[in-house]
């Protein structure tokens, strides 16, 4: 068990150190900022979509190993997906986080953070770009 949580470790600080998507997208359809004050994780989500298809989707920000991770890891996940899908995903993702109960469709990045619903105070990190996304994607940015 021990080796399992050394290599999500490992995993967790691939995706933060080497973030797969981290960038902006020019005239993205929708942008999203969020911003979680307690620990300072700052994100900002673009995206365009096409015929209800995710045709691209990036990000940009600052923050802990955990909430760089998720960003990546969700795009990665969420690029070329319909919008049904991504919502999928969402709901799957936060009853992992704050559960830590998966689903059969759940992707196996998504299950290393799993962990982190033992962590109260780092399921704030791990959901903020889903959730930046999640209201990107509906335009319902706060922000914006």
């Amino acid at each position: 068990m021990e080796n399992l949580r050394e290599l999500y470790q490992q995993i967790i600080i691939e995706y933060s150190q080497k973030p797969r998507n981290f960038r902006t997208i020019e005239n993205a359809e929708h942008e999203c900022h969020g911003h979680n004050p307690l620990c300072g994780d700052d994100v900002t989500i673009y995206a365009t979509i096409e015929n209800d298809i995710v045709k691209d989707i990036s990000f940009m920000g600052s923050g802990c190993a955990i909430s760089k991770a998720s960003a990546s890891i969700m795009t990665t996940l969420v690029k070329g997906k319909s919008l049904d899908a991504v919502q999928s995903m969402f709901d799957g993702f936060h009853n992992l986080i704050t559960t830590g109960e998966t689903n059969e469709d759940m992707s196996s990045k998504l299950l290393v953070l799993g962990g982190v619903h033992k962590y109260p105070v780092r399921v704030k990190c791990a959901i903020l770009p889903w959730h930046t996304m999640m209201n990107g994607l509906k335009n319902e940015c706060p922000d914006n």
